[in-house]
């Protein structure tokens, strides 16, 4: 790890790296804390020293390659590096402030001998702020285009190894080589990374679980990434043998950002169907709580750098090779394509649809003309070259029965086009269509609408008069991640060849006055949402989701991938038996409740009876004169007293406390309240269970509970919702509160809580001038927290003079008004051993109580 001062040695690197035109969208100042815009100047904690206060900023970009390019000088014998000016990341630093120092992470596109890498480390460093991983050459091979590439990339394009000629199956040699890669990367950037001041930010799939190395050896580190590719629906997704270590190695950033809501929907569903974590919207942003610490959804499509196209744009190459493609195709309408060669970009699937258009369309041939750009293959492999041989025999055929001496339908442009002639082409084209069956996002839309609105040197090259209106078609796949922020462009489904070619006509033929608007809708967009924009508004909000690191204890849990760390509060700590014991000893009049389920007796237990054992210790505590004990469950009364008739003197309070005895001898006193309201909600709770398969109702005395716990979550959840809206909108006028809860909803009377049944018992021992000295409270869920928080009301009245000793607990480390917690309910019964160890003179075997439990689960 580098120390404070080595951000020194990188202010000796060169300053601006990027020398083309700007184009800043500074975004308004978030506020951090109510009242208080933040300046960037603040410190994380009391121990920043003068690097801190002197607000130099600094951010490291991590991603699979680094925006170089590189050249072996073999008269010299040594390597040129300079700048991939079109690379995102170096694009990107538009979007911060001028004093913001970015460091670059990620390999080079080349080997470099093990003798000269020490070398180049210093080289790139010093003149453009990189630092090279050089990941082995056996590692990157089976990392990139082994796991990345033939696994990861199908899989997240929607194509599943169904047989061995379709995708390659799942090899653990090549996770491993994944798995490899990540912690080079991971070991580089704690070599430079400053983990209390700097923001990292981790780019695409590659990098996955790169975050779990991250946060397991600096708990607080802040921690973005951004997926630049489709997150697939979960049912393709769960197919993944390693499917949760992926999913908790994004869960370690504190911000996780995608292009669009269906990826960000996705991503959603399989935490919940996998890891079983809920969403919720927190004042418009989407949070997932994940063991304490809430992990934020970005969703915010990159863009493109105005700056760079309009540089490209006003080239006088430009300016000659549109004017020449303008005279090429005069008299005749342009459809532009530009794609890269593989799989997932359609490009058969839209000369079907030109094909289709031309022949219903007689008066089409001669005057319309399709060019295709081909990119570069990215990959290898048989399947491109599959993809590259449907395309030519497809264009040759079209070519063939729709061409002439003079005329050919389909251009094919399959080699390296450079910048300026694809600039060219845009300016001239008439429409432009993206036909993939499946895209991360594509900014060729972005990068067409932008040439088509053209300069005045564009205009003065191809004869256009400056003050004339611009135009510019669109047809985009649904299935690409830009489709939703071009509401003007005519969508389609690029399976639907009749439907396709049915849009490229429209597009044609649309009136300049609605092309016109359609255009300067689509550029209004596209010139402010560019990516100065994007990294502007992902750093924001990673700043915002970084902001309370430093106001929770945080420590690690979980081995090796499935590391994670658990964020609480600071006064939170774990009860000591020997403390609560020795407040035990010295008090008088204690009162001790406790939850049934998942505190006395475990969640997970089929067998919901007591153990002869747990029915000791509660016996010996309840049998103890100066203690008042209750078992304060959810439960009917009915099995309450049938598992715990063996407790003479224990207190029960059934069904959340409508039903309450002081022991076995005693009355039921319950709550007078209105249960009518059970034959309006039990109705509508019944349409629900037999709409939901998996749901069931449960009746009780006094309230009605529908589970789905057992129904599908996505539906489950959808349809609690709904059944949540109805019987409140039904029983708006009813005795009766409507309450959800982890794969439930309740319908029960209003102000029955367990918080009543504390308040209760501690407010009628005050009232018998036996105020209590000592309270303890344990439970595990949310109907818990109520006992919690009117422990604390109740004892702080003024009618209580001395204040108690108090210990409410929580079953977990989780979230909690109370101020310990108890791992598990071993631990629960232990705690219980020795409270019962302190009042009987024969003492209990706790360990035996332990084992006599464990045989229970």
């Amino acid at each position: 790890m580098a120390s404070r001062s080595s951000a020194n040695f990188f202010d000796l690197a060169s300053g601006d790296i990027l020398d083309i035109p700007q184009t800043p969208r500074a975004l308004p100042r978030m506020m951090t804390v109510p009242g208080i815009i933040s300046d960037g100047c603040r410190s994380n904690d009391g121990d920043s020293d003068s690097m801190s206060s002197a607000c130099h900023e600094r951010k490291i970009i991590v991603a699979n390659m680094l925006p170089l390019h590189a050249q072996r000088d073999t008269t010299a014998e040594k390597w040129c590096f300079s700048l991939d000016e079109d690379s995102l990341l170096l694009q990107l630093k538009d979007g911060f402030s001028p004093e913001t120092e970015v460091i670059y992470v990620g390999s080079l596109k080349v080997d470099v001998e093990p003798s000269e890498q020490e070398e180049v480390t210093q080289r790139l460093l010093e003149e453009f702020k990189c630092v090279p991983t050089f990941v082995p050459c056996e590692i990157q091979e089976m990392f990139y285009h082994g796991f990345c590439k033939q696994q990861l990339w199908p899989l997240f394009h929607y194509m599943l190894p169904m047989c061995p000629d379709h995708a390659d199956r799942f090899d653990r040699q090549l996770w491993q080589a994944y798995v490899s890669a990540n912690k080079i990367f991971a070991d580089k950037v704690m070599e430079v990374v400053n983990p209390e001041d700097d923001y990292i930010w981790v780019q695409d799939y590659h990098l996955m679980v790169l975050p779990t190395f991250l946060r397991k050896r600096y708990h607080r580190v802040k921690l973005g990434f951004f997926l630049h590719s489709p997150f697939p629906s979960s049912e393709i997704y769960r197919t993944l043998p390693v499917r949760d270590e992926i999913l908790k190695g994004l869960l370690n950033c504190d911000l996780i950002g995608f292009h669009t809501f269906d990826y960000a929907r996705h991503f959603l569903s399989c935490c919940s169907r996998m890891l079983g974590l809920d969403y919720e919207s927190k004042r418009g942003h989407i949070g997932l709580d994940y063991f304490g610490r809430t992990v934020y959804i970005k969703i915010l499509p990159v863009g493109i750098h105005m700056g760079r196209l309009e540089s490209v744009l006003n080239l006088s190459s430009t300016f000659a090779k549109a004017k020449e493609v303008q005279e090429q195709f005069k008299g005749k309408k342009v459809i532009l394509g530009v794609d890269d060669m593989d799989i997932f970009k359609g490009i058969s699937l839209k000369l079907l649809a030109f094909e289709h258009l031309l022949q219903h369309q007689e008066d089409l041939p001669g005057k319309l003309v399709l060019v295709q750009i081909v990119n570069p293959a990215r990959s290898s492999g048989k399947d491109v070259q599959e993809a590259k041989r449907e395309t030519y025999l497809t264009a040759e055929r079209i070519n063939q029965i729709y061409g002439t001496s003079n005329y050919e339908p389909v251009i094919l442009i399959d080699r390296p086009v450079a910048r300026y002639e694809k600039t060219a082409y845009y300016a001239v084209a008439e429409c432009c269509i993206v036909n993939a069956v499946r895209d991360g996002m594509n900014l060729v839309p972005y990068k067409y609408i932008v040439c088509r609105q053209g300069s005045p040197g564009m205009d003065e090259a191809m004869g256009t008069k400056a003050d004339s209106p611009r135009t510019s078609m669109l047809v985009v796949s649904e299935f690409i991640g830009c489709s939703p922020s071009l509401s003007g462009a005519i969508r389609v489904n690029p399976w639907d060849i009749e439907a396709v070619a049915e849009a490229l006509n429209v597009a044609i033929t649309m009136s300049n006055s609605e092309k016109e608007l359609r255009h300067e809708k689509h550029y209004r967009y596209v010139s402010s949402h560019d990516v100065a924009y994007w990294a502007c508004s992902f750093m924001q909000d990673l700043e915002r989701a970084c902001q309370d690191h430093y106001s929770k204890r945080c420590w690690g849990i979980g081995l090796g991938l499935g590391f994670r760390v658990i964020a609480l509060s600071p006064s939170f700590r774990k009860l000591s038996v020997d403390h609560i014991v020795s407040s035990y000893r010295r008090t008088q009049r204690r009162a001790i409740f406790l939850d049934y389920d998942g505190t006395v007796v475990p969640q997970s237990s089929m067998v919901k009876a007591p153990s002869a054992e747990v029915i000791s210790l509660l016996n010996a505590l309840s049998n103890e004169p100066k203690n008042t004990l209750y078992i304060v469950s959810g439960r009917g009364r009915t099995s309450l007293c049938e598992w715990l008739a063996p407790c003479e003197r224990l207190g029960i309070a059934a069904e959340h406390g409508y039903f309450i005895r002081d022991c076995k001898t005693s009355e039921w006193d319950h709550l007078d309240s209105d249960l009518e309201w059970k034959e309006i909600a039990e109705p509508v709770m019944q349409l629900y269970t037999e709409a939901t398969d998996g749901s069931f109702i449960e009746s009780k005395e006094s309230a009605l509970v529908w589970h789905h716990y057992d129904a599908d979550p996505d539906f489950g959840s959808c349809q609690a919702k709904e059944l949540l809206d109805h019987l409140e909108s039904v029983l708006a006028n009813e005795p009766a509160v409507v309450k959800r809860g982890q794969h439930i909803v309740e319908v029960k009377p209003q102000g029955v809580t367990k918080g009543l049944v504390a308040a209760k018992v501690l407010s009628m021992m005050v009232e018998s001038a036996k105020p209590p000295d000592f309270v303890m409270c344990i439970g595990d869920d949310r109907s818990d927290e109520d006992m919690f928080e009117s422990i604390l009301s109740t004892i702080s009245s003024p009618s209580v003079t001395a204040a108690p000793d108090i210990f409410a607990c929580t079953v977990g480390q989780k979230p909690s008004k109370a101020k310990y917690y108890l791992d598990d309910t071993a631990d629960v019964l232990k705690l219980l051993g020795g409270l019962a160890n302190a009042s009987n003179p024969k003492p209990i075997d706790t360990a035996q109580v332990q084992l006599a439990f464990g045989s229970v689960i």
